[in-house]
């Protein structure tokens, strides 16, 4: 009897070394808008290599409705899309399993579309796993991602700054230059008021009759200081 149980035992421990669980990874939510096509990705994280043995399943409840529809199935190297349903004629496989990729694209979106998309895959031997859900919200504009948002508040910041560092280099080099020019001027004004005296000075030198005038002057002194 113990004997059994222990047989039992490694074999139950080997199926489970052997199965692993399956993580499959959908969009959370996709805006699409009215009219457009949209693809609705579906992929896959597995310890072991990808099986030929690789499947895909896609089910589809629509708003407001309880059950799902299975609207697409890949198995055995071959897709295979619902005959019935909605969705029958607008859907493509545009996934490649080698890669892992399970991927659909609904052609033509309506505001009828709008609902919920699960994507389930299987990787023999790992098959222990749960669907991915994506939203579909089909609408007239597609809505600003937050990521853009940020990204431009972002822009403008360094935009600014680049402004401001602008502006105070610019206001430097005006300052610079302003005093620049005010100390050429006053050195110019210096050399011109120098060159004006010894000019004068020269000038006098040179007149004959201010010297006339000079010399008499200086004679009245002394016979003044003589008559002293």
């Amino acid at each position: 009897m113990m004997s059994g149980l222990a047989l039992t035992s490694v074999v139950l421990l080997g199926i489970a070394s052997q199965c692993t669980a399956i993580k499959v990874y959908t969009d959370w939510e996709k805006h699409a808008l009215v009219g457009s096509d949209v693809r609705l990705s579906c992929s896959f994280f597995s310890w072991h290599w990808t099986s030929a043995e690789v499947t895909f399943s896609w089910s589809y409840r629509p708003d407001g409705a309880k059950e799902s529809l299975s609207i697409f199935h890949y198995t055995n190297g071959a897709p295979y899309i619902a005959t019935k349903g909605p969705l029958r004629d607008r859907l493509d496989f545009v996934g490649n399993p080698s890669r892992r990729d399970g991927s659909i694209l609904l052609r033509s979106v309506d505001f009828n579309d709008n609902g919920t998309f699960s994507c389930d895959a299987k990787n023999p031997p790992d098959i222990s796993g749960h669907p991915s859900n994506v939203r579909l919200l089909v609408v007239e504009k597609v809505p600003v991602q937050a990521g853009v948002i940020t990204g431009s508040i972002i822009g403008v910041v360094l935009g600014l700054l680049i402004l401001v560092v602008a502006i105070y280099y610019l206001m430097r080099f005006l300052v610079a230059r302003r005093v620049f020019s005010l100390s050429m001027s006053r050195h110019g004004k210096k050399g011109k008021g120098k060159e004006g005296s010894q000019q004068r000075q020269a000038s006098a030198v040179m007149d004959p009759a201010k010297l006339k005038a000079a010399a008499s002057e200086k004679k009245k002194q002394e016979s003044r200081r003589e008559k002293k």
